[in-house]
């Protein structure tokens, strides 16, 4: 049980070393805004087209970043799930005592 158990905290070390490596793009407004993220939902970069930034608009500007930064995160989420998902699989749950 011990072994197990040490198998499945170095499998999980190494799928979150993995998903800190991985990383997902989305975009906003035709991608006028890009938001680049990790697998463990850290921001890497934010770009942005001049041509938006010439227009003024800053409620649109922000409306874009904001729809781009939360599809990254859903997207990056869903990169997490994936790799982990299956590791979650090997631990078997509590047994009630009723």
């Amino acid at each position: 049980m011990m072994a197990r158990l040490q198998r499945m905290q170095e499998e999980l070390a190494r799928a979150q070393t993995d998903l800190a490596e991985q990383t997902i793009e989305a975009s906003a407004g035709g991608g006028a805004v890009k938001v680049v993220m990790s697998g463990t939902q850290e921001a890497c970069s934010v770009t942005i087209s001049p041509s938006l930034l010439e227009s003024g608009d800053a409620a649109m500007l922000q409306d874009l970043v904001l729809l781009a930064v939360n599809q990254a995160i859903r997207d990056s989420q869903l990169l997490a799930a994936r790799r982990l998902g299956p590791l979650a699989g090997d631990i078997d749950p509590p047994r009630s005592s009723l």
